[in-house]
């Protein structure tokens, strides 16, 4: 092995991906990124099949790596990602690896060449601290310059937040960048953020086009039986540090930007008492966040747990056996608010118990905010420490907690509870300033998300724009909206959301949230902000736990004033915004598990899952499909549902519709969505309504179901209808996308720096 552990259950880990790593991957020696002189790689016909001792050694089946990634590229929501050997980057049987990083690099910047022939390009290039991060870093900024196209890293390669990323990628008018991530993923898992010149994630037609490249690449290794790829020396003087480090990193540029939006006062914080606890999931937000509160003079209440970068982040969600009890080694992610069952039936969070909080949070006070961040810093859970006298009225509001000691318990909102509150904050703040009615106020959100957000927008005359799962998504409605106001500033904004809704934001409209249920979030500025060259934005266009952050701070600071705690204040909105869908659910079913290191194992068991989730999701998007072209009716889909499920009701459902990457299904009193990973063996089935144990119920039911075709099912949708209806699903995905979409040009500037 070729990387010391850090732990024993990170020695297990590295043993088994050691021991089921055939030799002829253990050898090979494609690249020598150590070589810090120019050198060439050359792709072979031979590394397109599959490896075969005899007939084959040099094997990579590149093809069939290529057919899985081009199919992620097309529908991906955060980025094209996927397992990788820790241990053998250069193991094509994984879907990242550092082949294909390389080949992608070098598409994406033909594809840029081609459209800028006579420009100097600029992108920028950054990571967080997953495996082998700082090799791909490397080998992007050595095979752009070698194109010709500098890249603007971090002062010594350091790590940096996604947002950080985007929020750059824009405000320096940057032709996009690279960023390495898989977000609150599992740590084998990985992948490139694809950003575009507004700092946005690649939709689907970006993706399309170095997917191409790679295509016409390969045509031309089959045709002339080799390819030349030229890597540039380590020290080409297109690997910029220099202007970001003259930058300060970006810090001041965003550390402005949050002083013309939600830092705009801080007399609160700076007042508060407790410190609050902010957790480094990964320990790569400390570099950046510490460095923005100490620019906002507020780093004094904040106290700091995981802030040592750690691939293996510190053993967080890790454990030495399967959730049925199994040994093997098993990861649940990084993602706080997972909720798993013990063999006894009973709840628990998985994520949360590796941290370890009743040692580590026993001498913080009752009230203490605990901030959970994840690995690139852009999502963001909300805890508190709270009287264990208070379960009875947490139970009701249906936010969950764990026991700390005999006295106190540690609230967990889902991001539908702390988000709705820190909206709720951000509104009060514009109404004390007076700005609130400068401009109409809208929200975006996805569909995924809580009807609560919805109740209270409308109690507090909010449009609100609903969009499938995905920041790119809401990014996306953003440059639409920005693009009618440049064109036409004294007209109404209208918009048309998921659901097919026409909806009018008003004259110079600004954005008070953006969000959705994972953990991520974004609130507009108010004043448009303006990047160098001059392009303007209603907000940036990746979520920032950073910003969060900042909010949630100073919301805690105003109730530690008013000694109120934040269950307490999310009673007092449900009341006062009269919001009836006061729960939230979401229940996750993975068809495999996604750690097991035997790439092979997790390739059939992956397929097999797909199959799965692929029956579950037609069974429901077939019915959409055929309801929305009048092919059945309502009832009939009532007839079908009830049949199906004799346990459920479906006599008040009042509608059912594909929102893009799911299928909806609206009723009088909650909502249920069962949306399928479109890459992955997994389906999400999320609820929202006035019943708790009814939308967990109706959430488990419909997410867990095989997806077989009931006789009455198949009597309405005929099989034709069926086998297509995820074709037709996708055409109707792209026309919303496109749909007064702002295609506006990228003009690269004179650069002044």
């Amino acid at each position: 092995m070729t990387r010391a552990a850090s732990c024993e259950l990170e020695n297990e880990l590295f043993k088994s991906v050691f021991d089921k790593t055939p030799e002829y991957v253990k050898n090979l020696n494609l690249f020598d990124f150590n070589n810090e002189g120019e050198f060439v790689f050359t792709l072979k016909k031979e590394y397109l099949y599959p490896y075969d001792a005899k007939k084959n050694p040099k094997g990579l089946n590149l093809k069939e790596w290529f057919e899985g990634y081009a199919k992620e590229a097309r529908v991906s929501t955060a980025g094209i990602r996927g397992p990788q050997n820790i241990l053998y980057p250069q193991d094509t049987r994984f879907p990242i690896n550092l082949v294909g990083i390389v080949l992608a690099t070098l598409a994406k910047g033909l594809v840029l060449k081609q459209k800028y022939p006579d420009k100097q390009i600029v992108k920028l290039a950054g990571s967080e601290v997953r495996y082998n991060s700082a090799l791909y870093l490397d080998a992007i900024a050595r095979i752009q310059a070698a194109l010709g196209i500098k890249t603007l890293t971090m002062p010594e390669r350091k790590t940096m937040p996604i947002w950080l990323a985007s929020f750059l990628a824009f405000k320096l008018d940057l032709a996009g960048g690279e960023y390495i991530t898989s977000s609150h993923g599992i740590s084998v898992k990985t992948a490139t953020k694809d950003l575009n010149n507004q700092g946005s994630q690649y939709l689907p037609d970006e993706s399309a086009e170095f997917v191409e490249k790679i295509q016409e690449i390969f045509d031309e290794v089959e045709k002339k039986g080799s390819y030349q790829i030229k890597i540039a020396a380590e020290n080409n003087p297109l690997i910029d540090e220099l202007v970001l480090s003259k930058l300060n990193s970006g810090i001041d540029l965003y550390v402005e930007y949050l002083k013309s939006g939600v830092a705009s006062n801080l007399d609160h914080l700076k007042k508060m008492k407790n410190k609050i606890m902010v957790e480094c999931v990964g320990g790569c937000a400390y570099n950046t966040l510490s460095k923005v509160l100490e620019a906002l003079e507020v780093d004094d209440k904040f106290a700091w747990n995981n802030i040592n970068e750690d691939p293996f982040f510190h053993s967080i969600g890790k454990y030495d056996h399967d959730p049925k009890g199994n040994k093997a080694f098993y990861d649940y992610s990084v993602d706080a608010t997972v909720v798993a069952q013990k063999p006894d039936g009973s709840n628990y969070f998985p994520v949360i118990e590796t941290l370890h909080y009743p040692e580590v949070l026993k001498s913080y006070p009752l009230g203490t905010l605990v901030l959970i961040t994840d690995p690139d810093h852009d999502r963001l859970t909300v805890c508190q420490i709270e009287a264990a006298g208070n379960t009875p009225s947490l139970d009701e509001l249906g936010v969950s907690y764990l026991k700390l000691d005999e006295d106190r318990v540690l609230t967990v909102y889902t991001a539908n509870q702390s988000f709705l509150m820190l909206m709720e904050y951000r509104i009060r703040q514009l109404k004390q300033s007076g700005k609130l009615n400068d401009h109409p106020r809208f929200m975006i959100k996805t569909t995924a998300s809580a009807l609560s957000w919805d109740e209270w927008g409308r109690h507090h005359d909010i449009r609100v724009v609903n969009v499938p799962v995905g920041f790119k998504e809401i990014a996306n409605i953003m440059k639409k909206v920005e693009l009618q106001i440049k064109n036409d500033p004294e007209s109404e904004v209208i918009v048309e959301d998921v659901f097919g809704n026409k909806i009018n934001l008003g004259i110079q409209p600004r954005l008070i949230f953006g969000g959705e249920e994972s953990g991520g979030m974004i609130m507009g500025a108010e004043e448009l902000i303006e990047s160098r060259a001059g392009r303007k934005a209603i907000a940036m266009r990746e979520k920032s736990a950073t910003e969060a952050i900042i909010v949630a701070s100073c919301l805690a600071a105003k109730l530690e004033e008013n000694n109120e705690t934040m269950s307490q204040y999310l009673q007092n909105i449900f009341e006062s915004c009269n919001i009836k869908s006061v729960y939230d659910v979401r229940e996750d079913i993975s068809y495999y598990n996604e750690s097991e290191p035997d790439i092979e194992k997790l390739k059939a068991d992956k397929l097999e899952g797909e199959k799965q989730r692929t029956r579950n999701d037609l069974f429901y998007l077939s019915l959409a499909i055929a309801c929305k072209e009048g092919v059945i009716t309502l009832d009939n889909v009532k007839d079908i549902l009830n049949d199906a499920f004799l346990t459920l009701e479906f006599d008040n459902l009042k509608s059912i519709r594909f929102v893009g990457d799911g299928t909806y299904l609206e009723f009088t009193n909650k909502y249920v969505e069962i949306r399928p990973s479109g890459t992955d063996a997994k389906t999400k089935a999320y609820a929202g309504g006035d019943n708790l144990e009814e939308i967990t119920k109706y959430a488990k039911t419909l997410g867990n179901y095989s997806g077989e075709r009931t006789m009455l099912h198949k009597k309405y949708i005929t099989e034709e209808f069926y086998n297509n209806s995820k074709e037709t699903a996708m055409e109707y995905y792209l026309n919303f996308v496109d749909k007064g979409a702002n295609n506006e040009p990228f003009e690269i500037p004179e650069y002044d720096f």
